[in-house]
């Protein structure tokens, strides 16, 4: 199942439900299912109950949310590419990077990415999402898939000024900015992806293909990474890792780009999906 979360029309009412592997039809969940995303993790939905042949067309008047829009962390892994520290001249690291986003950073599929006024430094890195499905605490590498819930496509939207040369050089701000988190546009069971390290990323820059790499580059697996982050932080259904990403960030090209008001972030990975974000000028 490709779960979604999302809204008809002019209804404020958020709706739980699938996405077909298309994306050109859609199922709302019956009633009886939770309508919230985490409690519907939670409950391990069986497949079963999940089958209808309520299929609608995924029309205009269908907005596709965040695939989740709550969960208690966001943890990334920097520099989990090789391509990703060659750019940098940097060598492979021994253990990973871990850092955090704010929840509070999530938009969805289509939504904007303010390029806030306080940046002139908006780049982009297009991310493979794992979505964690029940509490891991101290697991095993060899038992880290049975914590998965899914997979989801992201983009780690990064203020480079605020990452590398302000805030005493700590990362929060510069990853935590609001809409920093584009995300979507389901989350893909994993029983739907046979090897989640097999799977092509690529991210274009209006129409101009800037990131293209494969989950095979990953330093650190998504085993590795359930197992070392459990040992000492509890993760919780719903909550989301981003792994890294491939080369060809802007800010590491020759001359450095960096995005503006009015670019398009088309973003894809192999059988998850495509989310595609405009960025729009801070108004406020």
């Amino acid at each position: 199942m490709r779960f979604i979360r999302f809204q008809r029309g002019d209804d404020t009412k958020v709706n739980v439900g699938s996405l077909s592997d298309d994306g050109k039809c859609f199922l709302a969940f019956d009633q009886s299912l939770p309508n919230d995303m985490i409690e519907l993790i939670k409950s391990n939905p069986n497949a079963d109950l999940l089958k209808s042949n309520n299929w609608e067309p995924l029309t205009d008047d269908i907005k596709l949310l965040a695939p989740i829009q709550n969960p208690e962390k966001i943890i990334c892994i920097g520099l989990n590419y090789l391509g990703h520290c060659q750019e940098q001249n940097k060598e492979a690291p021994k253990e990973p990077m871990f850092f955090s986003k704010f929840a509070s950073t999530i938009t969805g599929p289509t939504g904007d990415v303010i390029l806030h006024a306080i940046t002139n430094q908006l780049d982009w890195e297009v991310e493979l999402a794992v979505i964690i499905g029940k509490v891991a605490r101290k697991v095993s590498k060899e038992n880290a898939f049975d914590y998965v819930f899914g997979y989801s496509v992201a983009q780690d939207i990064s203020a480079r000024d605020w990452q590398k040369a302000r805030n005493g050089g700590q990362f929060l701000i510069g990853k935590s900015m609001d809409t920093f988190c584009p995300l979507g546009p389901a989350i893909v069971h994993k029983s739907l992806v046979s090897d989640p390290h097999n799977l092509k990323i690529t991210c274009d820059i209006n129409g101009i293909k800037k990131q293209s790499g494969n989950t095979s580059e990953l330093i650190f697996r998504i085993d590795d990474i359930i197992h070392l982050l459990s040992q000492s932080i509890t993760l919780k259904p719903g909550d989301v890792i981003l792994t890294g990403t491939p080369s060809g960030v802007g800010m590491h090209r020759k001359p450095a780009e960096f995005l503006a008001a009015g670019d398009v972030i088309e973003s894809e990975i192999e059988s998850i999906g495509k989310i595609c974000n405009k960025v729009v000028a801070d108004t406020l």
